[in-house]
């Protein structure tokens, strides 16, 4: 089977994918030349930069196309067209937990350079001038830090803040039982009574606004290493400007460039009270070398086993797709047509087959089928009665 890694791959991922078999090109393909290729690869694997239309999916399985899967190095999928993906039989995964870390580090790292003016003092003192009561800050500790998006980086973020004697509230529409935050009702609630706070939410709509900004305390300091798209800029401009809020630290933005060494147009350029990074999130040795592996290990669990684990356009387990099942047990001889005639005989009786998992048991095999329909004495008795099978329970 062959994998493009379009967007570039660590040396170590790619030794993984090649001992299982693969074979792994790297050379990135414009958008023309993905669209006349992508048939012959079995697997997409992009990071942010390439983006996985609907016209390019379609071109990787129609007319005889290979492509079964597209993986993300990371975390967002927004540059991959997921309702295509699912049209056209693509299952599309991500590797989220290689970033959590290094994008958790970088939040912190962005309100300790925002409150303690570190890169303020820096640019002074580079231009040759000596500057200290300017650039008197706010410490962290006992602060409270306000998180919306409580996932994997939202919770890593909280337990380094409470490692440095933070108090942690957060909104989620999801919450975890054994969370490093307090759960607020709504994320008015979280605004009104942080110091700090930090965005870790999907989304293409803003939901820091002007509306949001006058909700804050004129000492509060916002923190996005999300998405561009959750904060409004011209909001934000208003409100640093005229001292609506103390300061804000930013890692992403409305637009950006899509090359390296661009111009950056941001009106945000000549507020002295904000601390900007590149998207630096997810940018450490440490994160690209672990998504990398992460990456290819959940394509190739799909490519050789058929796992759903890590998959964003479906399910990851039956369970999730919402309709009620049932499970049937058979212990059974290990030889060629088994699975057939349990096929047969299953769908004699009206009985829809959803999945089966089978393992080596002693002599036997023991298989598992997931079914939608309630099994009953029926099921059990046409199933015991083919040849080679020892037991069935349900």
């Amino acid at each position: 089977m062959r994998i493009l890694a379009n967007d570039g791959l660590n040396e170590e991922a790619v030794a993984l994918l090649k001992k299982e078999g693969f074979t792994v090109e790297t050379e990135k393909r414009s958008t023309d030349d993905l669209l006349g290729e992508i048939g012959s690869y079995d697997a997409l694997l992009v990071r942010s930069a390439t983006k996985v239309t609907r016209e390019i999916i379609e071109a990787g399985t129609k007319n005889g196309g290979k492509l079964k899967i597209v993986g993300r190095g990371g975390v967002g999928t927004d540059n991959i067209d997921l309702e295509a993906a699912k049209e056209c039989g693509v299952i599309v995964k991500f590797a989220p937990n290689g970033n959590t870390n290094a994008t958790a580090e970088h939040a912190l790292g962005l309100m300790f350079a925002v409150a303690r003016k570190v890169p303020m003092a820096h640019r002074t003192l580079m231009g040759g001038v000596w500057h200290k009561k300017r650039f008197a800050g706010n410490e962290l500790h006992g602060k409270t830090l306000g998180i919306i998006g409580c996932g994997r980086i939202g919770q890593c973020l909280a337990g380094k803040a409470l490692g440095i004697g933070m108090k942690t509230v957060g909104y989620d529409l999801y919450q975890i039982q054994d969370s490093n935050v307090d759960y607020l009702e709504s994320i008015d609630e979280v605004l009104k009574v942080s110091d700090f706070i930090s965005l870790h939410t999907g989304g293409k709509n803003a939901i820091i606004t002007e509306r949001e900004f006058k909700l804050m305390k004129p000492t509060a300091y916002l923190i996005n290493a999300s998405r561009g798209s959750n904060v409004s800029e011209e909001a934000l401009y208003n409100a640093l400007k005229n001292g609506v809020i103390a300061g804000a630290a930013l890692d992403c933005y409305e637009k950006e460039p899509k090359r390296e060494g661009e111009a950056f147009q941001c009106s945000l350029h000549e507020l002295d009270n904000i601390v900007m990074s590149a998207h630096l999130g997810a940018s450490t040795k440490n994160a690209v070398r672990k998504t990398g592996l992460e990456i290819a290990e959940v394509v190739t669990k799909y490519l050789r086993r058929g796992d759903f684990g890590n998959s964003v356009n479906v399910g990851e387990n039956v369970e999730q797709e919402g309709k009620r099942i049932y499970s049937i047990f058979i212990t059974h001889e290990d030889k060629p047509g088994m699975f057939g005639k349990f096929g047969t005989a299953l769908g004699e009786l009206g009985v829809n087959i959803r999945e089966n998992n089978s393992r080596f048991l002693s002599d036997c095999v023991q298989t598992v089928y997931v079914v939608h329909q309630e099994p009953n004495e029926e099921v059990r008795k046409k199933l015991m009665a083919i040849p080679g099978v020892k037991r069935v329970t349900y």
